[in-house]
């Protein structure tokens, strides 16, 4: 009996040994976490103007610096020097100088093991301007996964981090670097080439306006060449796939066919985007940066466009603002129409009909060429002029009959534009439909109304 007694205090002491051991050494699960407060205690608090470089070490990732320079610019130094995106590193810098905890888990913790944190999975130090460091030490997932157990080194307290500011803070050089493929000032461009379509296009500004400049002077549709160069600008590099996949996209560019070339030139001087396509995949590779990329197909196609894509089909440059004044002889038959105030007027004084008057007035402002020829315009039958700006601005375009089609031309210009039939035929109609305005109706008799 004695011996049976010693037997299960034996059991007895393993069991309680075992309990103790767990307890111990097991990760704490949410019910363990003690809410320290109304307010979750700070992680880290710096001066966000006082960072001036961070240092990443991520397992199995190469280490990533951050360095600010003397201009207050954000630049990758390691694991090469690469362009910043201010943004992204700004987003990342104004997390870390207030970073706040969820929970606090253990004020003073002996051991870090069980949370991740004796050989993280993360470090981010932080080095001021004074050259005071300090680093952030990352570790495991907490039970729910939607924390991570933190600590600052050095320090015993162990905290949990929630999942989305880890990913604010989790950034490798592919996630931080600037991702332009060209770097230009938008706002200081002179000159966009682009080579397309076996045609080389020239764009020069003038002021706020851009126009053809080559192959010959034309107007361009400033709309569209916004959108080209709003491309340019906003044309990335898609690094999704890691370096591995970098370098497969370097041997695709070589053996793609070359779809365009568009170069831009600022004050800082000239940048070329090559974009090349391989079945329905396009790649692109800059001047202003290392290698070739992926690019998406909206980048490729905004580049793959001829002359005419860029030419402005309206006759009339008056836009949406009402002309002063609208001239229009059409054979033996001419006809006037004159803003005063709100409302528009015939050639005898009287005011004209509003409805009338406004489609007439759509009429030519909807004027556009249906194609562009390089011949065609025999003698003149008709002519339109229209004066806007109190008179700063006088044009005048020519339209002749050739066959069963009008050529129209603007006055001292070489460009031809074929009109459609249609749209001829509704203007002369429009104008030989205007007419005064209704006289107003006298007021009924008895009314005392005069």
């Amino acid at each position: 009996m004695k011996g049976y007694g010693l037997l299960i205090a034996a059991i007895v002491l393993a069991a309680l040994s075992g309990v103790l051991y767990w307890s111990n050494h097991k990760k704490p699960s949410e019910s363990d976490v003690k809410v320290s407060a109304d307010v979750p205690p700070k992680i880290l608090t710096v001066p966000e103007a006082d960072i001036t470089r961070i240092d990443v070490k991520r397992k199995g990732q190469e280490d990533l610096t951050l360095t600010k320079n003397d201009a207050g610019k954000w630049q990758i130094t390691a694991p090469k020097t690469l362009a910043a995106d201010q943004s992204s590193v700004g987003s990342m810098v104004s997390t870390l100088s207030d970073l706040s905890s969820e929970r606090l888990i253990e004020d003073k913790a002996t051991d870090l093991s069980p949370y991740g944190l004796a050989q993280p999975a993360e470090e981010v130090q932080i080095t001021q301007k004074n050259n005071k460091t300090q680093k952030l030490l990352i570790g495991d997932n907490t039970p729910t996964g939607n924390a991570a157990y933190v600590a600052m080194a050095g320090e015993p307290r162990v905290l949990t981090m929630a999942s989305y500011t880890r990913t604010s803070v989790d950034k490798g050089a592919n996630d931080l670097r600037d991702k332009r493929l060209l770097t230009f000032d938008s706002d200081k461009l002179s000159r966009v080439d682009l080579d397309a379509k076996k045609q080389q296009i020239e764009f020069g500004r003038n002021k706020d306006q851009w126009q053809i400049v080559k192959p010959k002077p034309l107007r361009a549709e400033d709309a569209k060449v916004q959108d080209l160069i709003r491309k340019l600008a906003d044309a990335r590099m898609d690094l999704s796939g890691g370096n591995d996949d970098q370098k497969k996209t370097v041997a695709a560019f070589a053996a793609a066919t070359e779809v365009a070339k568009a170069r831009v030139t600022d004050a800082s001087g000239t940048q070329e985007l090559e974009i090349r396509k391989n079945k329905d995949d396009y790649y692109a590779k800059s001047s202003a940066v290392e290698g070739a990329y992926k690019v998406g197909s909206d980048v490729g196609q905004a580049f793959d466009k001829s002359l005419d894509d860029f030419r402005n089909k309206k006759l009339f440059d008056f836009g949406f603002s009402d002309p002063d004044k609208i001239e229009f002889r059409d054979g033996d038959k001419t006809y006037y129409l004159t803003k005063g105030g709100t409302d528009w007027w015939l050639p005898d004084g009287k005011k004209a009909d509003a409805i009338p008057a406004e489609t007439y007035l759509g009429k030519v402002r909807d004027l556009a060429a249906s194609r562009f020829v390089d011949s065609g315009f025999t003698a003149e039958s008709m002519e339109l002029t229209v004066t806007a700006s109190s008179g700063k601005s006088v044009e005048k375009v020519l339209i002749a009959k050739n066959s069963d089609r009008y050529i129209a031309k603007r006055e001292n210009e070489p460009a031809l534009y074929e009109l459609d039939l249609s749209a001829v035929k509704d203007l002369q109609k429009a104008a030989a439909d205007l007419k005064p305005a209704p006289e107003p109706t006298p007021p009924p008799a008895g009314t005392g109304k005069k």
